[in-house]
This record gives structure tokens, C-alpha cells and sequence, in this order.
């Protein structure tokens, strides 16, 4: 694989577009989005860029493709970031010209339902940002969590490398965004336990590849921004998964037809992201919570075990949909440093 281009950053001052190629949620919730916007403008110094279809449900995937190249080949405009996610983009990448995105490279920063979108620009060899919505992490209630801010700045603005460091604290339960009072006050947090390390007795330095479980899962079955297995070769594995809560028996059976894919055996790191365990569905409390956190990690080292049981592994990085949040980046270089215990990406 040629070496990934990372796209010219933005600077303070410049046009960024704020998207919703996965779906139109502003339009439901203008509170975290308008909050998002206004912390993009007075904490980072940019300035967003709407679209149509940035603040419309039920657009089509022609609709938000138009965006996306509008987007792209508008040279005034420096990065594109999304609102949220979703769980219908994948119904967009074939709608999406490669040959204007791969002109105009640009930073897209997003997660979740977003993974299709970091898949494919990773495809075209443009490195994206796993991280960084509009409506949920600059959308935070009462202020941005300092980790991602940090995380985020750094990856805006900043080239070169940034070490990951263990976040102190974490959260995984969601505020009510109907709820007028729901943005005023930061979300309780609760202790963090460390990284968890499986095999860390070796330094892994490559690509990544990655991003959201289930949307990988998508992918695959609809063969669309997944190269061929040995193309990843060496490189670095990064996966989390959402607030619909996959059992740890989805989570392993995802993984094991990867690994039967031959796509496991490719990488000699895995980051797990710290699963988040409590939704609006799925309240849980305490001890639940903990319970589906080891029942994940459990599916995750029974799956290595089998088809790739070489791989180091590093469980518990915020880098998915848990409080605070790191960008990783997307077809970017990650470093795996297992005998010093350190995580470097170069943003």
C-alpha cells in the first residue's frame, strides 16, 4: 500500500463544513448541534459551513452524496465534520464520485455510522478522523471533556504525533437532549480503570483500519470499502461498539467471520475501545454495565485466541462512543509501544 496522504489541516479562521451524511438528527435536536456549532466557532476559531441536507431527515442518499462533493471540491472550505451518526450511510458510498474526493483531500472527522465514510476515503488513500461530532462531543452538556478537546485540537490543527494517555474518569450514560435543562451541567463521571494489555511484548508501528463493530459487519456483507485481508498487513486494528449494545455473542460471531475472512491474522495490534454499556433501551446499572464490559473483552480474546492468537491487544482506549473520546487516525500511522505501555497516533 502506498503511504496515506494526510489532507492540508485547517487553520483557525477557515471554513469547515458540518455534514450529516449519516443522518439529519439537527433537525430534531437543534440544542447539542447549535452548541456543537457555537464551541466550533468560540473554542476552536472555525467556521461552519451548513448544507442542505445538514439539519433535514429522511434525505436521500443522492441528497447527502451532493453535499459530500460540494463539500469536497469547494476550495474555500478546509474540513469536513460530521453532525452524528446514524445507520444508513452505507447507502451513500455508492453515490460518491472518487475521482473529485480524491482531489480534494480534506479532513473528515466522524464516528459511528461514519465509519463507512473513514473506510472509503481510506480506500482512496486519504487518511480521515475516527472522532469528533458536532452534536455529541462538541455538544457535550455543560462543557467539552478536556481529553477531547485535547485529542480533537491536536488533531485539527497539529501535524505529527500525539500520545493517548489514560483518561482518569469516564462516562457512558447519556442525557436526555428533550430535556431543556439536559445541556446545562457536565455528565457525572465515574473512576476509569487503566488499559487493559493482552501480549504487550512487542512494539507494532502501521496503518489503521477499523472503527465501529457493527458497521463493519455491514460492509463486509455488502462488500464495499474492505480491501483484500493482506492488504492490511501490519497494520493496526481499531474497533468499538455502539450504544445498541452488541451481546457478546454478536461481538464474537462479527469477529469470527473476520477472522475466517483472513482479516484478523493481518494485524499484529488490536485497540478495543471501552465499550459502552448503558442506553435509553438498556439502563443499566453499576454491575451490569461492568458485567457486559468483561463478557465483551472475554468474546474478543476467544476470537484472538483462534485467528490471530500473535496479536498483541489493548482494551479500554476512549476512542468510541464513551466519555471522554480520542480521534484516531483513519488509515493514519498508530504506534503499539507494549513494553513502555504507550499508544502514539500521528495526527
Amino acid at each position: 500500500m502506498t503511504s496515506p496522504l494526510y489532507p492540508p489541516k485547517p487553520r483557525p479562521g477557515d471554513r469547515v463544513a458540518v455534514l450529516s451524511p449519516a443522518a439529519g438528527l439537527p433537525e430534531i435536536f437543534p440544542r447539542p448541534f447549535d452548541l456543537g456549532l457555537r464551541r466550533l466557532t468560540e473554542e476552536f476559531g472555525l467556521l461552519p459551513v451548513e448544507y442542505p441536507t445538514t439539519r433535514r431527515m429522511g434525505c436521500t442518499p443522492q441528497e447527502r452524496a451532493a453535499d459530500l462533493h460540494a463539500a469536497f471540491a469547494d476550495p474555500t472550505v478546509r474540513a469536513v465534520v460530521a453532525s452524528i451518526g446514524g445507520d444508513d450511510q452505507i447507502t451513500v458510498l455508492p453515490h460518491l464520485d472518487a475521482d473529485l474526493i480524491r482531489a480534494n483531500p480534506k479532513p473528515f472527522f466522524g464516528y459511528s455510522d461514519n465509519t463507512n465514510l473513514l473506510a472509503y476515503l481510506r480506500e482512496l488513500g486519504i487518511v480521515g478522523f475516527h472522532g469528533g461530532s458536532v452534536m455529541v462531543q462538541l455538544g457535550r452538556p455543560g462543557a467539552l471533556h478536556p481529553v477531547t478537546a485535547d485529542s480533537l485540537r491536536a488533531a485539527l490543527f497539529t501535524p505529527g504525533p500525539y500520545e493517548l494517555t489514560e483518561p482518569v474518569e469516564f462516562n457512558d450514560i447519556e442525557r436526555d437532549w428533550q430535556d431543556p435543562a439536559g445541556l446545562d451541567t457536565p455528565p457525572g463521571m465515574q473512576p476509569a480503570p487503566g488499559w487493559t494489555w493482552h501480549r504487550p511484548d512487542r512494539v507494532v508501528e502501521g496503518p489503521s483500519w477499523g472503527g465501529n463493530l457493527e458497521i463493519l459487519g455491514w460492509l463486509m456483507m455488502a462488500d464495499r470499502a474492505v480491501a483484500a485481508p493482506e492488504t492490511y498487513r501490519g497494520g493496526v486494528l481499531f474497533l468499538e461498539t455502539s450504544e445498541e449494545l452488541p451481546s457478546a455473542d454478536e461481538v464474537f460471531r462479527t469477529l469470527r467471520n473476520m477472522g475466517e475472512r483472513g482479516l484478523l491474522a493481518q494485524f499484529p495490534a488490536l485497540l478495543m475501545g471501552r465499550a459502552k454499556a448503558w442506553s435509553f433501551g438498556a439502563p443499566n446499572g453499576p454491575e451490569q454495565r461492568e458485567a457486559y464490559r468483561t463478557a465483551q473483552r472475554e468474546a474478543v480474546l476467544r476470537v484472538l485466541a483462534v485467528y490471530a492468537p500473535d496479536t498483541m491487544a489493548v482494551f479500554d482506549v476512549d476512542l468510541g462512543h464513551t466519555d471522554p473520546q480520542v480521534v484516531i487516525p483513519y488509515g493514519g500511522t498508530v504506534r503499539v509501544d507494549g513494553p513502555a505501555r504507550r499508544i502514539t497516533v500521528t495526527y
